[in-house]
């Protein structure tokens, strides 16, 4: 298979999550997300757990220094490697799928990249996250506001557009809107058709 490429970017309680993973096993590809670290704390003969904490961590500019092209920041040298691995990846000629990680900012230059970004309503986010989560309206809200804050102040050092900006992206989609299951069929569409006028103008 000609290589494929997808980044997911997400609001936390969209779905997300799900819609990757559903992406990767209709494509037959591998899926990136937390599990990242481990593949590289393996090829650099590095500890997992000393990676894990600072997996898609805000890196404050204020309190860390680069010098001489290191930098004291955990978060910001744990992101640089997963960076670094999925460029590896890419250049390679891999086809794989990426949630978060910056994937539609750092892997921009790969032709075969489709990048999606999930969003919901908020109603419907609360929802799923209670369900999943077994708590409360109340805890759902703090978990989805906490999820999106984390995720923003992590991606928009890193990259020239903000996170959630839909030109970013390939395809926004409102999961919520239509649910998962016609969410995932769309989105396989727009990459099938994609990827055939693409091989078409080569």
């Amino acid at each position: 298979m000609e290589q494929l490429i997808i980044s997911v970017g997400r609001e936390c309680g969209s779905g997300g999550h799900e819609i990757a993973d559903r992406l990767a096993e209709h494509y037959n590809l591998k899926l990136y997300d937390r599990n990242l670290l481990e593949e590289i704390a393996r090829e650099k003969n590095l500890k997992h757990d000393d990676l894990h904490p600072h997996d898609e961590g805000h890196h404050n500019k204020l309190l860390y220094r680069t010098v001489k092209g290191m930098n004291s920041s955990p978060e910001h040298n744990v992101a640089q490697l997963q960076f670094d691995y999925l460029k590896k990846k890419a250049d390679k000629g891999d086809s794989f799928v990426v949630v978060g990680r910056c994937a539609e900012t750092i892997l921009k230059y790969n032709k075969n990249l489709i990048s999606i970004f999930v969003l919901g309503d908020e109603e419907s986010k609360i929802g799923r996250l209670m369900k999943e989560h077994g708590c409360d309206k109340k805890k759902a809200a703090e978990i989805m506001k906490a999820g999106d804050k984390r995720r923003k102040k992590y991606h928009n050092p890193y990259c020239e557009l903000k996170w959630g900006d839909s030109r970013n992206y390939d395809i926004s989609i409102n999961a919520c809107r239509i649910g998962v299951d016609e969410a995932v069929r769309i989105l396989i569409d727009f990459i099938d058709i994609r990827r055939k006028k693409q091989h078409t103008n080569l």
